[in-house]
């Protein structure tokens, strides 16, 4: 049986490729802090120990350990945002390079976030301008840690993934629960490009990448096709039918972001972000029109 590794698996992208990789018959172990399944091993993200042998013959180490940028941007969490992510990059770099038989494939996570606000230019891998705030920076130094490994066995991918949208977790929970309340209308200006994937088409990219052994480097996992604020918004009270959605100005947002512990910046940046090495390299996608995703997301 073909194994891949999770590492931070137990968030709600790993519980993604958990289900999906499992479904297609690979073993699949997560490495966590906090071991709850019988498929969970143990690490601390920062130190070698047993887990390390879990790697030896692995098909793919998918990296996805790092705290949730959703959170208040204060001093102690930049630090733990950053931290926890170097320094899983760094152990599992090192941990290859004691197997006697590396995973075929490393995927490393990092964000579409890292390149910078744009309403207009359409960011791809090769043309996009990567920005410079602490977000950007945290980006640009996760994949700085990625890159300086040298795994000569072990093919390296980046993932830049942009704004998830599944059934169970990521930015469409809240902003159904929004709608259902009458408060789905567009946030900010609306103007803001929204770059997203579907839980589906992420978890059908990734075992893309897995499978195809020429592919090294950075792929923007996004649809084809960014849209906005407003038609995000537009999109979800048609598929949930609620005929109305107050608008929310930034400094409401603001206001809203603080009460709820978070930043404005997860619903106000302009993504704007195309993933053109995985149309070039013939990957498809199931679900590339907004409310046809929302639709299979809410309605199923």
């Amino acid at each position: 049986m073909k194994k891949i590794i999770i590492a931070g698996g137990t968030g709600f992208l790993g519980e993604i490729l958990d289900t999906y990789f499992s479904k297609k018959g690979y073993l699949v172990k997560i490495l966590s802090r906090n071991p709850s399944k019988k498929h969970h091993v143990f690490w601390n993200a920062k130190d070698l120990g047993t887990w390390v042998k879990e790697l030896e013959g692995a098909e793919a180490l998918i990296n996805l350990a790092g705290k949730s940028v959703d959170c208040r941007y204060t001093d102690k969490n930049k630090k733990l945002i950053h931290d926890s992510r170097i320094d899983a990059t760094k152990i599992l770099g090192l941990a290859l390079n004691l197997c006697e038989n590396s995973p075929k494939v490393w995927l490393n996570s990092s964000t579409a976030t890292i390149y910078r606000h744009s309403l207009d230019k359409e960011m791809s891998e090769k043309n996009g301008e990567i920005g410079n705030d602490f977000s950007m920076n945290i980006a640009k130094s996760w994949e700085k840690a990625f890159n300086a490994s040298t795994t000569p066995n072990t093919r390296k991918i980046i993932l830049r993934t942009s704004i998830v949208m599944g059934k169970k977790g990521g930015a469409l929970v809240p902003l159904t629960k929004l709608t259902k309340l009458g408060l789905g209308g567009k946030q900010g200006s609306g103007f803001q490009k929204v770059s997203w994937i579907h839980e589906d088409d992420f978890a059908k990219a990734v075992d893309f990448l897995t499978c195809n052994n020429q592919l090294t480097g950075a792929f923007n996992l996004s649809v084809p096709k960014p849209i906005d604020n407003n038609t995000l918004m537009k999109s979800l009270r048609k598929i949930i039918k609620m005929p109305f959605g107050i608008p929310s100005s930034k400094p409401l947002l603001k206001l809203g972001a603080k009460l709820m512990g978070t930043e404005t910046e997860l619903v106000l940046k302009s993504r704007n972000v195309v993933p053109q090495r995985l149309l070039e390299n013939g990957f498809e996608f199931s679900f590339p029109n907004i409310e046809k995703a929302l639709d299979n997301l809410i309605s199923t």
